[in-house]
């Protein structure tokens, strides 16, 4: 019986880690994502633009005049970047809800197991 209760606790501790590397994923998709949604803004007054107007650019607490084609160049491949990473962080939040729903069917297996054994661990928090 102490081995089943040792095993649901790992399994506990390892669960409890898990879930506790989801908010830097999510937080850092939150933060990809307004960054997409600021660089789409820019890209559509790209649209809006003359080709002749001038474009500047911050640098610090300088305004740089800066060419269309490369100021386009520019927000595209940011917008291509923040697009790749939201892609691996979309992943990354997907494996880890994966591995967390693993966990949790092995608690409960488990439990199920020792209750059948005749033996009630005590319930393991298991957040889910």
């Amino acid at each position: 019986m102490a081995e089943i209760q040792a095993k649901l606790q790992e399994l506990s501790d390892d669960y409890q880690k898990l879930q506790q590397g989801k908010p830097p994923n999510s937080q850092s998709r939150q933060k990809l994502q307004a960054q997409k949604t600021e660089n789409e803004g820019v890209w559509k007054e790209f649209e809006n633009l003359k080709d002749d107007e001038n474009i500047y650019k911050l640098v610090g607490p300088v305004l740089l005049k800066q060419d269309k084609v490369e100021a386009e160049g520019t927000v595209k491949g940011r917008l291509e970047f923040i697009g790749k990473e939201l892609e691996r962080t979309e992943k990354q939040i997907k494996e880890v809800q994966e591995k967390i729903e693993k966990k949790k069917g092995e608690i409960i297996q488990i439990q199920a197991a020792a209750q059948q054994a005749g033996g009630v661990p005590a319930p393991v928090a298991a957040k889910g």
